[in-house]
């Protein structure tokens, strides 16, 4: 199986497009940073949408694994979650870490299935805006 695409998003909607057509996922608010809610430091629970695809001759089933790691590489939260997909069909899993910032700056998501390749997503945290 594969990661087609792993984002921060704010939220995700499904539609068929079209009676009895294909699904299609509608992404709102993709992001690569934040604004800080207050000073740091803080924990925000962004959104991790992960789109996997099942190629048509492997089984469906598998296990996405998401690792967040500092900026000095120590791992702050972790999520593993079985799932199952038809063979040759998509599935998305959505994670939700908690994520605990001790300063500003960014805390990458290492994703993966199973034993394969891992992809890096980055959340960079900026300072709050000023009152």
């Amino acid at each position: 199986m594969d990661i087609v695409s792993a984002l921060f998003c704010e939220s995700l909607n499904l539609r068929q497009a079209g009676p009895g057509g294909p699904t299609r996922i509608d992404l709102t608010g993709v992001m690569f940073s934040m604004a800080a809610p207050s000073e740091p430091p803080v924990t925000v629970a962004p959104h991790l949408i992960v789109l996997i695809r099942c190629r048509p001759d492997e089984p469906g089933n598998g296990v996405l694994e998401v690792v967040f790691r500092n900026e000095a590489g120590d791992e702050v939260a972790r999520n593993a979650s079985p799932f199952t997909v038809e063979p040759g069909k998509f599935t998305y899993r959505l994670v939700r870490g908690e994520l605990t910032f001790e300063a500003v700056g960014t805390i990458e998501a290492h994703c993966r299935v199973g034993q394969g390749p891992v992809i890096v997503v980055p959340l960079t945290l900026i300072p709050a805006p000023a009152a």
